[in-house]
């Protein structure tokens, strides 16, 4: 590959405590933890080196997550940002502040000062995703959410006096103590505070969580029809409740219309705005577009699209090895059909679809002549965009009750593509 566009992704693996449902990798820290410091500095080196590796001289956009990148504290991440300001090609640096078109950077309210705030708009993060959940107290302490919704209110005044609208919060809906009530007052408080950008997530049960596993131990001991329950985490003798698979897709589609009626747009499965302020560098993995990873847990993406072919390495989530230099990343190899693949995964989550030039500059075919038989399908249930917008281009996407029912659109297309490329391989082969 010669010289090419990569977005860039940076893991910052620490947390100051952990959620209960969360699954993410990352490790327990404190602000006197020396390794805070080392992560910088290996950090920094490992992006330098990424970058030369796979001959990038175009970041259009950077996202810094976790774990908590805001547990680093105002110090150590002015000296992060300074440093992959140093580091980006493209557009020169401007007195150490970050080039890219959008810098996001996850913060939780509690690791939020004013200094930290200070640092981010001078270093040129442009955009702050923040982790709400929920202010509803119970339902926070259920799943080990840390903060109280008091601290919540004065940080996001903080956040919304030095960043405006340009924010994402997240809001989760089938948590524990929660109801139709609780949720829609959390979205109507939230949305107070004007974020340009929400994001609503449906709780899911990860295996290996802390949340699973008490669920479990709760309903050998208390076994009752229905609901999951189980002993509130941090309480003497309550019962936590989660709600039964109908139930939590009713309070997602209530927390969607909410939204919506605040001037929220959907624009993919969980993800809204208001004009102008979609998340850019999602939008690129959607697309199935280059990024970078770095840190332990990130992995990098980068695809030839004369060839149709890519590479995606993993670094390992070990963070403690990785920062003795001896995590190497494990490569995977990405042929046509598994980026094929990939490109439906990703491209169907939003409203607008694969990129279909993309598509066929990178796979030489149309992705109507790989699953042609679903699309009709799905057109005819109304749940897809109508055949003659594909003709113009428009779109070729799920409409936006076709999204409720993703997972069971990309089985067909998986099983039309699979025959279609046995068939195709076995054209090529004759």
């Amino acid at each position: 590959m010669g010289d090419q566009e990569a977005s860039l992704y940076v893991h910052v693996p620490f947390c100051a405590s952990f959620c209960d449902y969360c699954d993410f990798y990352s490790i327990l820290t404190s602000p006197d933890d020396e390794r805070l410091n080392l992560y910088v500095d290996v950090v920094l080196e490992e992006i330098r080196g990424l970058i030369a590796r796979f001959k990038v001289d175009r970041v259009p956009t950077v996202y810094i997550g976790g774990g908590t990148p805001s547990v680093l504290g105002a110090s150590r991440l002015d000296r992060l940002l300074g440093g992959i300001a140093g580091i980006l090609p493209g557009i020169p640096a401007s007195a150490g502040r970050i080039s890219a078109t959008e810098c996001t950077l996850e913060v939780n309210p509690e690791s939020v000062r004013e200094d930290l705030l200070e640092v981010c708009r001078d270093r040129g993060v442009t955009r702050l995703s923040v982790g709400v959940q929920s202010f509803y107290g119970p339902s926070r302490q259920a799943v080990h959410r840390a903060g109280e919704s008091g601290l919540l209110d004065e940080r996001l005044s903080m956040i919304a006096d030095y960043f405006g609208d340009s924010f994402t919060a997240d809001i989760m809906s089938g948590l524990p103590f929660q109801d139709e009530t609780v949720l829609l007052r959390d979205i109507e408080k939230l949305v107070s505070y004007s974020p340009g950008h929400i994001s609503l997530y449906s709780l899911t049960l990860e295996e290996g969580t802390p949340l699973v596993a008490h669920l479990a131990e709760s309903a050998a001991k208390c076994a009752v029809p229905g609901a999951a329950l189980g002993a509130a985490p941090g309480t003497a003798g309550g019962t936590v409740f989660l709600p039964d698979g109908d139930e939590a897709d009713r309070l997602w589609l209530s927390g969607r219309d909410a939204l919506e009626q605040a001037g929220y747009a959907q624009y993919e499965v969980s993800n809204f705005s208001r004009p102008g302020r979609e998340g850019r560098h999602n939008l690129r993995y959607w697309r199935m577009e280059n990024w970078l990873g770095a840190g332990p847990g990130a992995s990098g993406t980068l695809i030839d699209d004369e060839e149709g072919r890519g590479i995606r390495y993993t670094i390992p989530a070990d963070a403690d090895t990785w920062l003795a230099g001896g995590a190497a990343a494990v490569n995977e190899i990405l042929d046509r059909p598994t980026l094929i693949q990939e490109s439906l995964l990703m491209g169907f989550r939003s409203l607008e679809g694969p990129d279909t030039a993309l598509f066929e500059k990178r796979f030489h075919c149309s992705l109507e002549s790989l699953i042609l038989q679903t699309l009709r399908r799905w057109e005819k249930r109304e749940l897809l965009a109508p055949l003659k917008s594909w003709e113009r281009r428009e779109a070729l996407a799920l409409t936006r009750e076709g999204l409720l029912f993703l997972n069971t659109f990309l089985a067909e297309a998986f099983a039309e593509l699979d025959r279609s490329l046995l068939k195709k391989e076995g054209s090529d082969s004759a």
